[in-house]
């Protein structure tokens, strides 16, 4: 089954909570990717990155920065 994030919340510092199509739920610590990738960096900005959508990922920056869902969903931990 294709992996699509159906929804997310913002959890503290750069942590969020992601419901997957398939009813998964994980937690994910976007940390380590923001300090790793420079593609990431604009989102130290806190305001930048609660200021997510949704699509069947999640996007920042009018799609400039997305991340892949199946990505999300085998690093991410389960809740």
């Amino acid at each position: 089954m294709w992996k699509e994030i159906t929804d997310a919340k913002y959890i503290d510092g750069y942590k969020m909570f992601l419901l997957f199509n398939d009813g998964q739920k994980r937690v994910f610590d976007f940390l380590p990717l923001i300090e790793h990738y420079p593609v990431f960096k604009p989102l130290l900005d806190l305001n930048l990155f609660k200021a997510f959508t949704i699509t069947d990922t999640l996007e920042w920056d009018n799609g400039n920065i997305d991340i892949a869902p199946e990505y999300i969903y085998e690093n991410g931990v389960k809740a």
